[in-house]
């Protein structure tokens, strides 16, 4: 049976985890991920805020133009922390969101977007209410490049091969253990008039030998 450990860069260095496993957490499944435009209490190093502080600290939206989300936090249960994950977002950084996996698999591992745990529909707002390239959340494959610069990335949701993020960059089931690498950045449209509080599901999906 191969495992997977998923794992966040918490640092401002473009490094892998290989190089400098130091500067990684490993994101537990009762840890979650927090897209806000930071406050003085929705910081790295400040303990879980409460949902008020959340509330006060959300993204305020342009009328006109796209808004795209500013921090991009891991909430550590297990150490009632905010982490900041610096690298995230629309910017030309590779080593961000790491997926190691400690042997082989029988399909290529995919990165999905669905509202629940169900996997059977993506019709919240933030995916795009159905029509998956309207989905606000954007990624993309950095195993073995860089994003570039003003990526634009997968539109992600659902299971359709062009709304899902090929973590292996497209080359197929891993042979050997290897660490996979993403980027990701929340962008919402200005047609969005009432926010709201979405708690869709982000996956990693494979099949083992």
């Amino acid at each position: 049976m191969t495992n997977l450990t998923f794992r966040v860069n918490k640092s401002s260095t473009d490094s892998s985890y290989a190089t400098a496993p130091s500067n990684f957490v490993d994101v537990d499944v009762a840890d979650t991920l927090i897209f806000s435009a930071g406050s003085d209490v929705v910081k790295d190093g400040a303990a879980i805020p409460t949902q008020s502080d959340y509330n006060r600290a959300a993204t305020l939206l342009d009328p006109i133009l796209e808004t795209v989300i500013a921090h991009y936090f891991l909430a550590d249960v297990s150490t009632n922390l905010l982490k900041e994950i610096y690298l995230a977002g629309c910017q030309n950084k590779q080593y961000v969101f790491c997926c190691s996996f400690d042997g082989t698999t029988a399909t290529e591992p995919l990165l999905e977007a669905w509202d629940n745990a169900s996997l059977n529909s993506y019709s919240l707002a933030c995916l795009g209410l159905g029509i998956a390239n309207n989905s606000w959340f954007h990624s993309k494959c950095t195993t073995t490049i860089p994003p570039g610069s003003s990526w634009s990335g997968v539109s992600l949701a659902g299971s359709n091969g062009s709304n899902i993020v090929y973590l292996n960059s497209g080359l197929g089931a891993l042979t050997v253990a290897k660490d996979l690498y993403f980027n990701f950045y929340v962008k919402i449209p200005p047609a969005i008039s009432i926010p709201e509080l979405y708690l869709p599901v982000l996956l990693i999906t494979f099949d083992t030998n």
